[in-house]
């Protein structure tokens, strides 16, 4: 999705990046700049904080801002602990 498609989907909810970011305990520019950096992309992010934003994103809008963000952990193939 791109950044606008998101902030419409929050819109139509009564929110935006600021409350979002906000009602879940981020800091207001984290999430713009994770939206901004991350949106239209076609795979995911490494950083535990930056997934998790995107996550609750895609939670709240009720739409996969990146494909496979809501894909349950246990569908991910484990590895193995060194």
């Amino acid at each position: 999705m791109e950044k606008r498609q998101i902030q419409a989907r929050l819109i139509e909810r009564g929110s935006n990046f600021r409350q979002f970011a906000l009602s879940h305990g981020y800091e207001v520019r984290t999430v713009t700049q994770v939206v901004q950096r991350w949106a239209g992309h076609k795979t995911l992010p490494r950083g535990r904080l930056t997934f998790q934003i995107l996550r609750d994103l895609s939670q709240v809008i009720g739409k996969e801002v990146l494909p496979g963000i809501l894909a349950d952990n246990d569908e991910q193939p484990s590895v193995p602990a060194l």
